[in-house]
């Protein structure tokens, strides 16, 4: 189509591109191909698809078989050779280095505020304007020049920065952020000292579960939830490390009004640092182990912290320094801000290393900022160490830290359905699947993410444990949860009735279980529900294989990276573009993506695009409308990260 950039649909048995009337691909009926597309939108429109139709229709569900034909089909082939010279090949997209450097960037964004590319570019800025920083002066006098001498350690090599210019001990630095206000402050609680029942309850409460003024879900306070079993999902040689959880949640309290876990719903984790990386820490600060459980009296000045969603205000509260940086401050996951290089450049008694620190907090710096934020995770014990002169007070710190945000994960499994026991004891569970983020760490090794490290830990624990002959209850390990998001859009979305495509990759399919179980009550939605499940190698990675509570091959559509048929799964909801167009153009039809939002939600939602613009006769603009006229209507649902 003119001006379009779809993608040509591929011809397979599942894909007809030819013929833009939706049926049920699974049923196939005559249908005159030659329709015109207005008589295609109009019996779009019309088709409907309840519980009056299951007469009709074979009971034993049937997920359609792709016959890839003509995978590689694109609009954008054209031959580079004469017909009968030999194979044709792709043309292949050129590429021209546009900016090099800030005066090539302003060339390239022109000077004048508010222009059309400005705000264009604005748009996709990372928040500092990099592309308009304040330069250093280019011509130093060299008499009184004293150029800076970088840290020589591993932790400032790791942050890979940059310094634009002739940076020395005398140039001018502008636009510095201010000081950051001390808003927290430790007083001792007087001459009674705390009992040693009252030390030992603080470390308790330190090492399992978050202190009662962590109230992430007021005014109810975190769950303390026993880990009834763990394990893994994945299997050795797969690139991300899987683990399925099952959490007791017997006793969870009730909340008022008609709540409870529900298909689709997310609980919210509060995972605790990583306690090696806690007493790195305090050593690096050089707070004395004598003190670091001592209870002592927070006084914050304002703010939520250390709440998570608590008011704006003052506060008076007995914790402790570990109990601190344990559950409330975020010292490995939120990008750095010049709050924090102002004040470590405040605390830092080595010239150069200071004026590096200001740098960074300058308009001058703008750029290396910049890198600091966009680029690979920076823990704070990595800041830290690579200016080792700096040493700020642990208050002082602790006034510019963000919070340590609960960690979301969707349940993998209808929360109805999930009792084990005997008739003596029985437990109500819910379950999650979580996947290990792991990235380089500036030591040599790698580093896991909050969340996922420590449910891997935990998960860890329990299965050694076992290995042991030690049952989960004697262990006894806890996950700090809460109920959380039982309205988010998979859930609020979630029917018992119409068709229904699941797209999911990695983790993403997890919630997609719950579904397919909940589906699966019904006689009525039997075949009413498909599955497209992309993985990157189904004899390592294919989470939930034979755990779907159905003939897998009949409602389910394994497509694989890295093995075998070598395709993504945008690739194969082009291979369904029938199934698609039905589905969404069926009443109370729905199609749920979940996963990682680059890379694969970024695909599909770009391949189904490119099925209303082959099916339904649309240009790019009109289909791109017609998707999110669905997402409005509760019938498109993406979910991603």
């Amino acid at each position: 189509m003119p001006g379009s950039t779809m993608t040509a649909l591929p011809h397979t048995a599942t894909c007809h591109p030819e013929n833009p009337i939706p049926e049920d691909p699974s049923h196939p009926q005559s249908v005159s191909t030659t329709a015109s597309v207005s008589q295609s939108v109009g019996s779009s429109l019309n088709t409907t698809y309840s519980h009056e139709d299951a007469s009709d229709i074979d009971t034993s569900p049937s997920t359609p078989i792709t016959d890839y034909q003509d995978s590689d089909a694109s609009v954008q082939d054209v031959p580079t050779k004469q017909h009968g010279e030999g194979p044709t090949r792709k043309r292949r997209a050129s590429t021209m280095l546009v900016s090099q450097d800030t005066a090539d960037s302003r060339l390239f964004l022109g000077k004048t505020p508010g222009s059309a590319t400005m705000e264009m570019i604005q748009k996709a800025c990372c928040g500092g304007g990099c592309c308009m920083l304040r330069e250093l002066n280019s011509q130093p006098d060299l008499g009184t020049y004293t150029p800076i001498n970088v840290p020589e350690n591993n932790a400032y090599t790791s942050l890979n920065l940059r310094l634009n210019g002739p940076l020395g001990l005398e140039s001018q630095l502008t636009e510095l952020v201010e000081l950051p206000e001390k808003t927290v402050s430790f007083e001792s609680l007087g001459t009674s000292s705390p009992t040693q029942a009252d030390m030992q309850k603080t470390e308790s409460r330190s090492d399992k579960h978050p202190p009662n003024f962590v109230k992430p879900h007021p005014p109810y306070e975190v769950y303390s939830a026993k880990l009834y079993h763990a394990r893994e999902l994945t299997r050795p040689g797969a690139e991300k490390r899987t683990f399925h959880f099952d959490i007791d949640v017997t006793d969870y309290p009730e909340e008022g009004g008609d709540v409870d876990f529900r298909v689709g719903g997310a609980i919210g984790v509060c995972a605790p640092n990583d306690p090696k990386m806690v007493d790195q820490l305090l050593d690096r600060l050089g707070v004395p182990k004598f003190i670091r459980d001592k209870p002592v009296l927070l006084k914050t000045t304002k703010g939520r912290w250390p709440t998570i969603w608590g008011e704006d205000e003052a506060r008076e509260l007995v914790t402790t320094r570990r109990e601190l940086l344990t559950w409330c401050a975020d010292i490995q996951s939120y990008p750095p801000t010049k709050v924090l290089f102002r004040l470590l450049a405040e605390y830092a008694s080595d010239r150069h290393e200071k004026q590096i620190l200001l740098y960074i907090s300058s308009a001058q710096g703008q750029a290396s900022f910049c890198d600091l934020r966009t680029g690979s995770y920076l823990t704070l014990l990595q800041i830290l160490n690579a200016f080792p002169s700096s040493s700020p007070p642990l208050d002082h710190l602790l006034s510019t830290l963000n919070q340590l945000m609960p960690r979301f994960y969707s349940l993998s499994q209808d929360p109805s359905l999930s009792c084990e026991g005997d008739s003596r004891e029985s437990h109500r569970l819910i379950e999650v699947a979580v996947s290990v983020h792991e990235t380089p760490d500036w030591q040599g090794g790698v580093r896991t993410g909050v969340g996922s490290g420590f449910l891997e830990r935990m998960a860890l624990q329990l299965i050694e444990g076992e290995k042991k002959g030690i049952s989960p209850q004697d262990l006894d390990i806890r996950i700090p949860m809460f109920r959380g998001l039982m309205a988010n859009p998979l859930a609020r979305e979630f029917v018992t009735d119409g068709p229904m495509l699941l797209i999911g990759a990695g983790v993403g399919i997890a919630p997609f279980r719950g579904f397919v179980h909940r589906r699966l009550k019904s006689a009525n939605c039997a075949n009413k529900v498909w599955v497209l499940q992309g993985v990157r190698d189904s004899l390592v990675d294919e989470l939930y294989a034979g755990d779907w509570g159905v003939h897998e091959d009949k409602v389910k559509k394994v497509v694989q990276s890295r093995k075998a048929e070598s395709r993504y799964v945008q690739e194969e909801v082009r291979a369904q573009a029938d199934l698609v167009w039905f589905i969404i153009n069926a009443l109370d039809g729905r199609i749920f993506v979940c996963g990682s939002s680059k890379g694969m939600g970024e695909g599909v939602e770009a391949a189904l695009i490119d099925v209303a613009m082959g099916k339904g006769g649309l240009n790019h603009e009109a289909a791109k409308a017609f998707w999110e006229e669905k997402k409005s209507g509760g019938q498109y649902i993406a979910e991603t990260w």
